[in-house]
């Protein structure tokens, strides 16, 4: 197993210390912190692991079909904690969430029928103000970082939006291929 797929895995390992760490009371505030930590290093793993298999022509099917995965299991799970931490309005969430099942459902349409859906840079985007959206939320900075995580959560909302529609659009002819 190459490293790209190591630090995917690490990833996906990282999510139930994380949410741990968020959601449990430790009798401080550690706790949070420590799970701002693992969130951002968990985050970083997702660009290097891109960064190293493109770099070193690492790039395999069990790469492509778990690093998106990874992400949005790290996403879900933080985004879910931040409801239950009174962050995060659970209307965003959904709205999130949603957007990934229908991406993913449409990429299991077009796997079965020999097309590969590659990410788009309006789901980078996203995954990028997601992220620093949900390292805002966590970290609860207050004062100025209020104004921050509320545009960083319409920044999200607008992005995730925006690239639902660019991937519907731009693969139409995946849901043709049905009939």
């Amino acid at each position: 197993m190459n490293l790209p797929n190591k630090l995917t895995i690490l990833r996906v390992c990282m999510i139930p210390f994380f949410v741990f760490f968020a959601l449990y009371d430790l009798g401080t505030s550690m706790g949070k912190y420590i799970a701002l930590a693992i969130f951002i290093i968990a985050s970083m793993t997702d660009w290097l692991d891109g960064y190293i298999a493109r770099r070193d022509n690492l790039v395999t099917n069990f790469g492509k079909f778990m690093d998106p995965l990874a992400d949005k299991l790290l996403v879900c799970a933080a985004l879910i904690c931040l409801i239950q931490m009174n962050r995060l309005h659970s209307v965003v969430v959904i709205i999130i969430i949603s957007r990934e099942f229908i991406i993913s459902g449409f990429r299991l349409i077009a796997a079965d029928n020999g097309v590969v859906i590659a990410a788009s840079y309006w789901g980078k985007f996203k995954t990028v103000s997601q992220m620093i959206m949900i390292i805002l939320l966590l970290g609860n900075f207050g004062a100025f970082f209020g104004i921050l995580e509320y545009i960083f959560i319409i920044l999200s909302l607008i992005l995730t939006i925006v690239s639902l529609i660019d991937y519907l659009v731009k693969n139409k002819k995946v849901l043709n291929m049905q009939d």
